[in-house]
């Protein structure tokens, strides 16, 4: 069951979950790598630990949601598994709605069609847990309706449903991964940034730190190495086949908790915080119910640690100073 000596496709694998998805399946040794990417977020300097590792990476600058052009890949490169890492993320979606949605509803059908044809045989689709919206319950199992609030989270909410209405009309051998929020490095420092980077380049500016809201909206929040890790267990996972699985931590953390988590660690325990209007399409709580990973996998899901806390802010240090 593992890419041990196969030929996989990893979109998105320019990214920040995707090229450390990357990082851990080179340790399972498979035959051929490719990574494509359209390099709006992804960035090739993501893939240096990858190139070290295995000079004959290949990486292809395409968009993941044509279909034409993604067959051709597949079969040139004789693809046995793909894992469908590539999305417009949800910031982009309140600028550019309906590009967001026809391009991550397109990824998805893509990938759909490309395994109904036979052209591959495993499909690892990496979801969001944003296509729950707000918790109407805690924790939030995979069968916690679907309340999106942002056009992202509606085009993953639909892309989730296209794969598993293909499973079950046409027998895919599909699996669909909704993680919670990933810390870690590579994560895009820049315009569409995660909280983390945020508050290393104010405390590096001098600047005060804004909280949107009260800072109580909760996350689940997962190291972006031990994703990676769950991602290809799943893949492994005979008993995954088939299944919508949430990957997290299974532990809630408020935005407040975070800041001073993480001012902590930088020694800046005192650096000024304001809070701000909320955000649009901001979900209030979001924790993850994992049991159904831990059952099929036989472990505990891990923690997010300071050790992984602390690596990634040295990590924005190192780009950011």
């Amino acid at each position: 069951m593992s890419v041990r000596s196969k030929s996989i496709l990893i979109t998105g694998g320019a990214g920040f979950i995707g090229s450390h998805l990357v990082d851990r399946l080179i340790k399972d040794e498979p035959r051929r790598i490719t990574v494509v990417d359209n390099f709006f977020l992804g960035n090739d300097d993501n893939l240096a630990q990858a190139r070290a590792a295995r000079p004959d990476i290949e990486v292809v600058r395409l968009d993941a949601a044509d279909l034409a052009a993604m067959q051709d890949v597949v079969i040139a490169n004789e693809v046995d598994t793909v894992f469908d890492m590539a999305v417009i993320p949800l910031p982009t979606s309140l600028t550019f709605p309906a590009w967001t949605v026809q391009t991550n509803v397109g990824i998805a059908t893509t990938f759909c069609e490309i395994t109904r044809r036979g052209l591959i045989e495993r499909l690892v689709h990496v979801s969001s847990s944003e296509a729950y919206g707000s918790a109407r319950y805690i924790p939030m199992d995979e069968g916690h309706p679907h309340d999106a609030i942002t056009p992202y989270a509606a085009s993953k909410s639909a892309a989730d449903h296209i794969i598993e209405s293909y499973v079950q009309t046409f027998g895919i051998d599909a699996t669909v991964i909704r993680p919670f929020n990933n810390i870690g490095p590579r994560q895009n420092p820049g315009s569409y940034a995660g909280i983390v980077p945020i508050i290393v380049r104010r405390v590096l500016a001098g600047e005060p730190i804004e909280i949107y809201g009260d800072g109580e909206q909760t996350r689940d929040l997962i190291f972006v190495k031990d994703s990676a890790d769950l991602i290809a267990q799943v893949h492994d996972s005979e008993a995954c086949r088939g299944k919508v699985l949430n990957v997290a931590t299974g532990v809630e953390t408020s935005v407040n908790d975070l800041v001073a988590r993480v001012l902590h660690l930088m020694d800046r325990p005192d650096h000024p915080v304001f809070h701000s209007e909320g955000r649009p399409g901001d979900v209030r709580r979001h924790l993850a119910d994992v049991s159904q990973l831990e059952s099929l996998l036989g472990h505990k899901s891990p923690r997010l640690t300071d050790a992984a806390l602390s690596e990634t802010i040295d990590w924005y240090l190192s780009v950011l100073s």
